[in-house]
């Protein structure tokens, strides 16, 4: 994400010649790309979690006795 920022506000300052922005441009959809992975990875990490893990939330507490 860092190198990515990195090349945004490059990008956007107008800093770098055609050719550098062009090769900036392609280096940023990679890491575009890679970081949406990172994220979709994560995110079934977290429903598999979920999953597993969590129980529906009931009102009444459970005291342990039976009716």
């Amino acid at each position: 994400m860092q190198e990515l920022e990195q090349l945004v506000a490059q990008m956007e300052a107008g800093e770098l010649p055609l050719e550098a922005s062009v090769a900036a441009y392609k280096r940023g959809s990679e890491l575009v790309k890679f970081c949406a992975a990172q994220l979709d990875k994560v995110d079934s990490q977290v429903k598999v979690l979920e999953g597993e893990m969590l129980k529906p939330f009931s009102a009444e507490p459970n005291t342990g006795e039976e009716d």
